[in-house]
């Protein structure tokens, strides 16, 4: 996957973990990121691969996203892996 397009994935998994009332303050409680953060971050690669490590903290998040809007369930974690840091493995 592209880095554009991997962004694009990511910006949307970005509103639909804002659209859900009981996701978005677990997200929000585990990056420490405000409402501020994430509208001055939306475009940073950084932030993004940290909203993709969340989403994928969750299958069902993973499918509930991919169903919502029509992707592959292998896109997140496609996409997570052509941003920053996706190629790293960390076994912590």
């Amino acid at each position: 996957m592209q880095p554009e397009v991997a962004q694009v994935l990511a910006i949307q998994a970005l509103g639909w973990i804002a659209a859900d009332d009981e996701i978005f303050p677990q997200f929000l409680a585990s990056t420490g990121a405000s409402l501020g953060d994430l509208r001055a971050r939306a475009a940073d690669t950084e932030f993004l691969a940290a909203v993709l490590d969340f989403l994928m903290l969750d299958d069902r998040w993973v499918v509930a996203f991919c169903d919502a809007g029509g992707h592959a369930y292998t896109a997140p974690q496609s996409a997570r892996a052509a941003l920053p840091g996706g190629a790293e493995l960390h076994w912590t």
